[in-house]
């Protein structure tokens, strides 16, 4: 079963500075949670462009995991996708989309995911993975908020929905 992961919030920025900040790999680490703990995993930090390769390892339940993503789709200012190539998911597609507002910059974050290994995937996402995929996303909102300038939440929590 696919899932969809949304948050939706505005950051006190402006759109410059929010594509900047969103757009720099060394970022990366800053707002993943540190438990994660999240290294990138080449010798030189490449701009995030059209069809950039990121490749970085993250600690999960203690086992390394080597994950690689793709940008996609890159429409700087309003938008950039990233795929994961190599890692954990059978699908990790992730939508980060910008947009100015009165009050600064709307951010909106959309993930299409698919668990692997289809006998147990259910079972593995309502234990685990669905709580971790919340505690990520609300770190990463906090985080961001303390570097662009908190506004508020466009929607009251992280949400993960099944999709038919």
């Amino acid at each position: 079963m696919y899932q969809e992961l949304t948050d939706h919030f505005e950051v006190k920025s402006d759109i410059d500075r929010t594509w900047e900040f969103f757009s720099n790999a060394a970022n990366l680490p800053l707002i993943t949670p540190p438990w994660l703990k999240f290294t990138i995993a080449m010798n030189a930090l490449p701009r995030i462009e059209q069809e950039t390769v990121l490749d970085y390892t993250i600690r999960w339940c203690g086992l390394p995991i080597r994950w690689q993503t793709r940008i996609i789709d890159f429409t700087p200012k309003r938008q950039f996708i990233d795929l994961q190539t190599k890692g954990p998911y059978a699908l990790w597609h992730h939508q980060h989309t910008f947009e100015p507002s009165d009050n600064g910059v709307i951010c909106f974050d959309r993930v299409f995911y698919q668990l692997p290994v289809p006998g147990i995937r259910r079972i593995v996402h309502a234990t685990i993975v669905r709580k971790q995929l919340t505690e990520i996303f609300r770190f990463r909102r906090r985080v961001i908020g303390e570097h662009l300038g908190w506004v508020r939440a466009l929607q009251d929590d992280i949400r993960i929905e099944p999709l038919n």
